[in-house]
Protein backbone atom coordinates (compact mmCIF):
# COMPACT_ATOMS: atom_id res chain seq x y z
CA UNK A 1 0.00 0.00 0.00
CA UNK A 2 1.24 3.20 -0.51
CA UNK A 3 1.94 5.45 2.13
CA UNK A 4 -0.46 7.81 2.85
CA UNK A 5 0.09 11.75 4.76
CA UNK A 6 -1.75 12.72 7.59
CA UNK A 7 -4.14 15.16 6.42
CA UNK A 8 -3.39 19.20 6.71
CA UNK A 9 -5.00 20.79 9.86
CA UNK A 10 -7.25 23.86 9.18
CA UNK A 11 -5.51 26.79 10.04
CA UNK A 12 -6.60 29.09 12.53
CA UNK A 13 -7.92 32.32 11.17
CA UNK A 14 -6.75 35.23 13.47
CA UNK A 15 -8.57 38.51 12.84
CA UNK A 16 -6.48 41.46 13.33
CA UNK A 17 -8.11 45.13 14.20
CA UNK A 18 -6.28 48.15 13.16
CA UNK A 19 -4.40 47.00 10.29
CA UNK A 20 -2.96 50.43 9.86
CA UNK A 21 -1.38 50.99 13.40
CA UNK A 22 2.13 50.08 15.04
CA UNK A 23 1.15 46.88 15.91
CA UNK A 24 -1.34 45.41 13.07
CA UNK A 25 2.12 46.68 10.64
CA UNK A 26 4.13 44.77 13.09
CA UNK A 27 1.92 41.29 12.78
CA UNK A 28 1.71 41.92 9.17
CA UNK A 29 5.64 41.53 9.30
CA UNK A 30 5.31 38.18 11.19
CA UNK A 31 2.85 36.60 8.59
CA UNK A 32 5.49 33.80 6.78
CA UNK A 33 6.98 33.06 10.20
CA UNK A 34 3.67 31.41 11.30
CA UNK A 35 2.09 29.74 8.53
CA UNK A 36 0.03 27.93 10.85
CA UNK A 37 -2.34 31.17 11.03
CA UNK A 38 -4.40 32.61 8.62
CA UNK A 39 -4.03 36.05 8.91
CA UNK A 40 -7.03 38.69 7.92
CA UNK A 41 -6.12 42.42 8.65
CA UNK A 42 -8.91 44.64 9.00
CA UNK A 43 -8.69 48.83 9.22
CA UNK A 44 -10.94 51.38 9.56
CA UNK A 45 -12.64 51.13 5.86
CA UNK A 46 -13.59 47.30 6.68
CA UNK A 47 -14.07 48.16 10.68
CA UNK A 48 -14.87 51.00 11.81
CA UNK A 49 -14.34 51.38 15.55
CA UNK A 50 -16.45 54.55 16.17
CA UNK A 51 -19.37 53.13 15.26
CA UNK A 52 -19.72 50.34 17.85
CA UNK A 53 -23.28 49.29 16.75
CA UNK A 54 -21.41 48.36 13.15
CA UNK A 55 -19.53 46.17 14.06
CA UNK A 56 -21.45 42.89 13.86
CA UNK A 57 -22.79 43.46 10.58
CA UNK A 58 -19.28 44.00 9.60
CA UNK A 59 -18.12 40.85 11.07
CA UNK A 60 -21.12 38.56 9.88
CA UNK A 61 -19.58 37.13 7.01
CA UNK A 62 -16.18 36.88 7.89
CA UNK A 63 -15.05 33.31 9.87
CA UNK A 64 -12.18 33.62 12.16
CA UNK A 65 -11.09 31.91 15.12
CA UNK A 66 -9.25 34.17 17.42
CA UNK A 67 -9.67 38.03 17.29
CA UNK A 68 -6.63 40.52 18.20
CA UNK A 69 -8.05 43.93 19.15
CA UNK A 70 -5.13 46.30 18.14
CA UNK A 71 -6.91 48.87 17.05
CA UNK A 72 -7.46 52.06 19.40
CA UNK A 73 -7.97 55.83 20.15
CA UNK A 74 -4.44 55.94 21.40
CA UNK A 75 -3.77 60.03 20.83
CA UNK A 76 -3.59 60.39 24.44
CA UNK A 77 -3.94 64.17 24.52
CA UNK A 78 -6.77 64.59 21.89
CA UNK A 79 -9.05 62.22 23.81
CA UNK A 80 -9.04 65.28 26.15
CA UNK A 81 -11.06 67.09 23.95
CA UNK A 82 -12.89 63.90 22.53
CA UNK A 83 -14.08 61.79 24.94
CA UNK A 84 -17.00 60.50 23.22
CA UNK A 85 -15.04 59.19 20.52
CA UNK A 86 -12.48 57.65 23.16
CA UNK A 87 -15.15 55.80 24.89
CA UNK A 88 -16.60 54.50 21.50
CA UNK A 89 -13.43 53.21 20.10
CA UNK A 90 -11.88 52.43 23.55
CA UNK A 91 -14.82 51.03 25.44
CA UNK A 92 -17.78 50.77 23.47
CA UNK A 93 -16.63 48.41 20.69
CA UNK A 94 -14.17 46.32 22.89
CA UNK A 95 -17.49 45.60 24.59
CA UNK A 96 -19.30 45.02 21.07
CA UNK A 97 -16.63 42.60 20.02
CA UNK A 98 -16.34 40.84 23.32
CA UNK A 99 -19.75 40.17 22.37
CA UNK A 100 -19.10 39.31 19.39
CA UNK A 101 -16.19 36.49 20.51
CA UNK A 102 -18.59 35.45 22.92
CA UNK A 103 -21.28 34.64 20.75
CA UNK A 104 -19.14 32.52 18.32
CA UNK A 105 -17.33 30.72 20.71
CA UNK A 106 -13.66 32.44 19.68
CA UNK A 107 -11.13 33.98 21.94
CA UNK A 108 -10.25 37.18 22.10
CA UNK A 109 -7.08 38.94 22.97
CA UNK A 110 -7.28 42.81 23.56
CA UNK A 111 -4.62 45.35 23.98
CA UNK A 112 -4.72 47.45 26.76
CA UNK A 113 -2.22 50.00 28.47
CA UNK A 114 -0.19 51.16 31.33
CA UNK A 115 -2.30 54.47 31.55
CA UNK A 116 -4.84 52.52 33.76
CA UNK A 117 -2.68 53.21 36.95
CA UNK A 118 -2.22 56.38 38.66
CA UNK A 119 1.72 56.43 38.09
CA UNK A 120 2.37 56.43 41.74
CA UNK A 121 3.72 53.35 42.37
CA UNK A 122 7.86 52.60 43.58
CA UNK A 123 7.54 49.07 42.66
CA UNK A 124 6.60 47.62 39.04
CA UNK A 125 2.83 47.14 38.75
CA UNK A 126 1.30 43.69 38.73
CA UNK A 127 -1.71 42.71 37.31
CA UNK A 128 -4.16 43.27 40.62
CA UNK A 129 -2.57 46.59 41.53
CA UNK A 130 -5.81 48.70 42.02
CA UNK A 131 -6.24 50.81 38.77
CA UNK A 132 -7.13 54.85 38.83
CA UNK A 133 -6.53 56.35 35.36
CA UNK A 134 -5.54 59.98 35.04
CA UNK A 135 -6.57 60.97 31.66
CA UNK A 136 -9.64 60.18 29.43
CA UNK A 137 -7.53 57.73 27.49
CA UNK A 138 -6.74 56.09 30.78
CA UNK A 139 -10.52 56.00 31.59
CA UNK A 140 -11.92 54.61 28.90
CA UNK A 141 -9.14 51.79 28.33
CA UNK A 142 -10.16 50.70 32.07
CA UNK A 143 -13.83 51.31 30.70
CA UNK A 144 -12.92 48.30 27.60
CA UNK A 145 -11.10 46.24 30.41
CA UNK A 146 -14.51 46.11 32.69
CA UNK A 147 -16.44 45.57 29.56
CA UNK A 148 -14.85 42.29 28.88
CA UNK A 149 -14.72 41.11 32.26
CA UNK A 150 -18.27 41.60 32.61
CA UNK A 151 -19.11 39.35 29.18
CA UNK A 152 -15.56 37.56 29.82
CA UNK A 153 -15.15 35.74 26.43
CA UNK A 154 -12.33 33.23 25.71
CA UNK A 155 -8.86 35.10 25.58
CA UNK A 156 -7.30 37.23 27.89
CA UNK A 157 -6.03 41.25 28.18
CA UNK A 158 -2.39 42.10 27.91
CA UNK A 159 -1.09 45.78 29.34
CA UNK A 160 1.51 47.35 27.71
CA UNK A 161 3.30 50.61 27.49
CA UNK A 162 5.64 52.89 25.31
CA UNK A 163 4.89 51.48 22.19
CA UNK A 164 7.37 52.10 19.05
CA UNK A 165 8.13 50.99 15.73
CA UNK A 166 9.07 51.42 12.14
CA UNK A 167 5.19 52.28 11.51
CA UNK A 168 3.32 55.30 12.09
CA UNK A 169 4.43 58.06 14.27
CA UNK A 170 6.17 56.92 18.13
CA UNK A 171 8.37 58.73 20.10
CA UNK A 172 11.51 56.86 18.42
CA UNK A 173 10.43 58.44 14.82
CA UNK A 174 10.18 61.81 16.55
CA UNK A 175 13.75 61.39 18.01
CA UNK A 176 15.13 60.64 15.00
CA UNK A 177 13.64 63.69 13.27
CA UNK A 178 13.92 66.33 15.33
CA UNK A 179 17.89 64.77 16.03
CA UNK A 180 18.18 65.79 12.88
CA UNK A 181 17.28 68.93 12.69
CA UNK A 182 18.29 70.37 15.98
CA UNK A 183 21.75 70.49 18.02
CA UNK A 184 20.08 70.12 21.38
CA UNK A 185 16.60 68.86 22.98
CA UNK A 186 14.54 68.91 26.19
CA UNK A 187 13.38 65.44 27.11
CA UNK A 188 11.37 64.74 30.28
CA UNK A 189 13.39 62.60 32.94
CA UNK A 190 10.63 61.72 35.79
CA UNK A 191 8.43 59.80 33.20
CA UNK A 192 9.62 56.15 34.33
CA UNK A 193 8.63 52.80 32.39
CA UNK A 194 9.92 50.56 29.86
CA UNK A 195 9.53 50.98 25.76
CA UNK A 196 7.68 48.24 23.85
CA UNK A 197 9.06 47.29 20.33
CA UNK A 198 5.89 46.46 18.90
CA UNK A 199 6.96 43.42 17.07
CA UNK A 200 8.39 41.98 20.17
CA UNK A 201 4.55 42.19 21.52
CA UNK A 202 3.06 40.80 18.30
CA UNK A 203 5.29 37.93 18.47
CA UNK A 204 4.84 37.22 21.77
CA UNK A 205 0.92 37.42 21.53
CA UNK A 206 1.53 34.85 18.54
CA UNK A 207 3.17 33.06 21.37
CA UNK A 208 0.41 33.31 23.59
CA UNK A 209 -2.08 31.85 21.47
CA UNK A 210 -0.22 28.97 20.91
CA UNK A 211 -1.39 28.13 24.72
CA UNK A 212 -4.45 30.33 25.65
CA UNK A 213 -7.86 30.60 24.22
CA UNK A 214 -7.88 28.57 21.30
CA UNK A 215 -9.65 25.38 22.89
CA UNK A 216 -13.45 24.23 23.07
CA UNK A 217 -13.58 25.04 26.39
CA UNK A 218 -11.97 27.64 28.71
CA UNK A 219 -7.92 27.53 29.18
CA UNK A 220 -6.70 26.12 32.23
CA UNK A 221 -5.31 29.88 32.82
CA UNK A 222 -8.49 31.19 32.82
CA UNK A 223 -12.31 30.04 34.97
CA UNK A 224 -15.61 31.10 34.15
CA UNK A 225 -15.01 34.16 37.22
CA UNK A 226 -11.89 35.92 35.35
CA UNK A 227 -10.55 37.06 32.42
CA UNK A 228 -6.77 36.73 33.14
CA UNK A 229 -4.74 40.07 32.64
CA UNK A 230 -1.00 39.92 31.37
CA UNK A 231 1.43 42.85 31.57
CA UNK A 232 4.31 42.95 28.25
CA UNK A 233 6.76 44.98 27.81
CA UNK A 234 10.13 45.01 27.00
CA UNK A 235 12.97 44.26 29.99
CA UNK A 236 14.36 46.83 32.30
CA UNK A 237 13.70 50.49 32.77
CA UNK A 238 14.09 53.83 31.77
CA UNK A 239 13.05 57.77 31.38
CA UNK A 240 11.92 59.15 28.25
CA UNK A 241 15.27 61.17 29.26
CA UNK A 242 17.47 57.85 29.09
CA UNK A 243 15.23 56.20 26.35
CA UNK A 244 16.28 59.59 23.92
CA UNK A 245 19.48 59.10 24.73
CA UNK A 246 20.02 55.43 23.90
CA UNK A 247 18.45 56.42 20.51
CA UNK A 248 20.91 59.16 19.60
CA UNK A 249 23.76 57.13 20.71
CA UNK A 250 22.83 53.78 18.92
CA UNK A 251 21.43 56.54 15.86
CA UNK A 252 24.89 57.79 15.54
CA UNK A 253 23.45 61.49 15.87
CA UNK A 254 24.98 64.21 18.22
CA UNK A 255 22.20 65.75 19.95
CA UNK A 256 22.79 67.92 23.93
CA UNK A 257 19.91 66.23 25.53
CA UNK A 258 18.09 68.58 28.21
CA UNK A 259 16.50 66.71 31.30
CA UNK A 260 13.17 68.73 32.07
CA UNK A 261 10.72 67.90 34.50
CA UNK A 262 7.17 67.19 33.39
CA UNK A 263 5.91 70.13 34.93
CA UNK A 264 7.75 72.29 32.51
CA UNK A 265 6.11 70.51 29.38
CA UNK A 266 2.44 70.62 30.31
CA UNK A 267 0.13 68.57 27.76
CA UNK A 268 -3.63 68.29 28.19
CA UNK A 269 -3.55 64.64 29.36
CA UNK A 270 -1.85 63.98 32.65
CA UNK A 271 0.78 61.53 32.17
CA UNK A 272 1.79 58.19 34.29
CA UNK A 273 5.25 59.11 36.26
CA UNK A 274 5.84 55.62 37.29
CA UNK A 275 4.43 53.00 35.19
CA UNK A 276 6.74 49.99 34.73
CA UNK A 277 5.17 46.85 34.99
CA UNK A 278 6.00 43.73 36.22
CA UNK A 279 5.97 40.61 33.82
CA UNK A 280 6.63 37.47 35.85
CA UNK A 281 3.00 36.40 35.14
CA UNK A 282 3.30 36.15 31.56
CA UNK A 283 7.08 35.04 31.69
CA UNK A 284 5.67 32.09 34.11
CA UNK A 285 2.46 30.98 32.46
CA UNK A 286 3.89 31.01 28.73
CA UNK A 287 7.43 30.79 29.33
CA UNK A 288 8.48 33.84 27.34
CA UNK A 289 11.86 35.26 26.41
CA UNK A 290 11.34 39.20 26.64
CA UNK A 291 14.23 41.37 25.03
CA UNK A 292 15.82 43.96 26.54
CA UNK A 293 14.98 47.18 25.84
CA UNK A 294 17.70 48.74 24.54
CA UNK A 295 18.57 45.61 22.64
CA UNK A 296 14.82 45.71 21.04
CA UNK A 297 15.20 49.63 20.22
CA UNK A 298 18.81 48.42 18.30
CA UNK A 299 16.84 46.01 16.14
CA UNK A 300 14.19 48.83 15.41
CA UNK A 301 16.58 51.70 14.48
CA UNK A 302 18.54 48.34 12.00
CA UNK A 303 14.68 48.00 10.31
CA UNK A 304 14.87 51.51 9.83
CA UNK A 305 17.98 51.82 7.95
CA UNK A 306 17.09 48.98 5.81
CA UNK A 307 13.73 50.51 4.78
CA UNK A 308 15.35 54.12 3.95
CA UNK A 309 17.98 51.96 1.61
CA UNK A 310 15.60 50.40 -0.29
Amino acid sequence: MPNTLPSTLPKQRLLITGKSGQLGQSFAKLVNEYPQYDFIFLGREQLDLSQPDSLERALESIEFDTIINCAAHTAVDKAESEPELADAINHQSVKQLAQIAKQRNVALIHISTDYVFDGKNHKPYIETDPVDPQSIYGLTKLKGEQALHRINPKGCIVRTSWVYSEFGNNFVKTMLRLGKERDQLGIIFDQVGSPTYATDLARALLELLKQIGTEDDKSDNQTDEVLPIYHYSNEGVCSWYDFAKAIFELAELTVKVNPIETKDYPTPAKRPHYSLMNKAKIKQDFGLDIPYWKDSLQACLNELQNTNKN
